[in-house]
């Protein structure tokens, strides 16, 4: 993660090429199913500002195609596209945090935050895991919190080399617990709360089956980390980012190291000046899941807090750096990260403008109509799980979903609120598997992780989870849930 020009958070140059050509592939292969797939739409109204989808309207279009040259255009056109504010603003806010974090790593408050959160814990590391992961799977499941949590990943990547593990560890303990949160939601507003009032549901019902299963996925999940944590600490070269971790990870080993800090004296305030602006943060997060228009604005309210946090922070440490100019370093190590993004979301928008996601609607409901109600549920899951790969918001998914799903599974025998957790299942998990999910793009970027090692890495749980994730809904339909 430390380069040349100074910057504290970087994208590898392998990281970065390794994900442009894997997004690129998708580009394209986005493009030419645009030429594979009729075209056709549904009719839409306006819910609440947002489209959706009127059962039983379906026509093709007979507009055939996508312009080949529009398929390389595409990360472009998003700029000006219907979630262009929203990329604006993720890319502004991972550029702030990249300054910030590099400011704060100069000033020497990571180092010795991390000395001493060491020393606290030392003999009980793994209750710490438990802790941070049961901390961020709570957010998303709670409060529907994931994009706002990659703030955090960097601190805890850090306190993971400290521990002695790696960024894998780190990453599996915040942005990987918060995607499993996000997806066993028990009271998630964005993903659950608005399928269930498309449903006609009341809210948040059936929440004594939805906690079982968050449990479940966190029973798995703190397992997964903690096996994995213990085979590298008896050899830390099976990790398969041994060598892109050395030279950040020796920096933080060594809980001794604060004693060669010049600036220890002032360090201590600073970390309650940045400390205060984490709880402000996080204060502002919760605020949110109870005034809908402070998560409208979450991304650049958070930022400016971070920003302001952290350079107040810094200027306490006396250091004797400059701020500015290591603020700009750290913006430049991961700007590039912002190309990523905009192709990740590129993917999108060729199979919106090429008119064939109505199409792969209209075809996959036709086939669920014909089954009976568990082969339906599966098939279901199935079909969001395939539509999270082009469409990562949870409540632009619902809202194009919803309602075609819930009469479906009211049609093959099923009721509405196990179609909802098909739902919830489908869009949540692969969040952080899939290259298209522009926060999964972001995280990686903060880290020396590559997605080729990340998919490596994950796979085996991703897989697991499907089944895992079957088979809950199966017992949904066994037991009646929500009848």
């Amino acid at each position: 993660m430390e380069n040349n020009n100074g910057s504290s958070l970087q994208i590898s140059k392998k990281s970065f090429f390794s994900s442009v050509a894997i997004l690129l592939m998708l580009m394209i292969g986005a493009g030419i199913l645009t030429n594979v797939i009729p075209s056709g739409a549904f009719e839409k109204v306006l819910i609440d500002g947002k489209e959706a989808i009127v059962p039983g309207t379906f026509e093709f279009t007979g507009e055939g195609g996508y312009a080949v040259w529009r398929w390389f255009t595409a990360p472009v056109e998003v700029l000006w596209s219907p979630d262009a504010v929203t990329v604006i603003m993720i890319i502004a806010f991972i550029c702030i945090i990249g300054g910030t974090f590099t400011v704060l790593d100069k000033s020497g408050m990571l180092q010795y935050i991390m000395n001493s959160l060491v020393k606290r814990f030392e003999k009980s590391k793994y209750m710490l895991m438990a802790i941070l992961t049961l901390f961020f799977m709570l957010f998303g499941s709670v409060f529907g919190i994931f994009e706002e949590l990659v703030a955090l990943v960097p601190i805890v990547i850090i306190l993971s080399y400290a521990l002695g593990w790696d960024s894998l560890t780190g990453l599996g303990m915040s942005a990987l617990a918060a995607g499993f949160g996000f997806s066993s939601a028990t009271l998630n507003p964005f993903t659950l709360g608005v399928a269930q009032e498309l449903a006609g549901l009341p809210a948040f019902s059936g929440i004594g089956f939805r906690i079982f299963v968050f449990a479940v996925c966190y029973g798995i999940l703190y397992g997964f980390l903690y096996r994995y944590a213990k085979k590298i600490e008896k050899m830390p070269q099976k990790s398969s980012i041994y060598e892109d971790d050395l030279g950040q990870k020796e920096k933080y080993a060594n809980i001794t190291a604060i004693e060669a800090l010049p600036n220890e004296q002032y360090l201590g305030k600073t970390v309650k000046i940045f400390g205060t602006s984490l709880v402000l943060v996080i204060a502002y997060i919760v605020a949110g899941f109870f005034v809908p228009a402070l998560s409208a604005v979450s991304l650049p309210v958070m930022a400016l807090i971070f920003l302001v946090g952290g350079i107040l922070a810094a200027n306490a440490s006396k250091y004797g750096g400059n701020i500015f100019k290591d603020f700009v370093a750290g913006i430049g190590g991961i700007a590039p990260s912002g190309l990523l993004i905009l192709m990740a979301m590129s993917v999108k928008l060729i199979i919106t403008n090429g008119g064939i996601m109505d199409t792969i609607l209209y075809y996959a409901s036709e086939k669920v109509s014909q089954m009976g109600p568990h082969a339906a549920i599966i098939m279901i899951f199935l079909l969001v799980l395939g539509l999270n790969f082009f469409v990562s918001s949870g409540s632009a998914k619902a809202f194009l979903l919803i309602p075609i799903i819930a009469p479906l599974a009211e049609l093959v025998g099923l009721n509405s609120q196990i179609a909802v957790q098909a739902f919830c299942f489908g869009d949540g998990f692969t969040n952080m598997l899939y290259p298209t999910n522009a926060v999964l793009m972001i995280t990686l970027g903060l880290t020396v992780v590559s997605y080729p090692k990340w998919f490596k890495w994950t796979i085996g749980l991703q897989l697991f989870m499907l089944l895992v994730n079957m088979a809950l809904l199966l017992l949904a339909v066994v037991i009646g849930y929500g009848a």
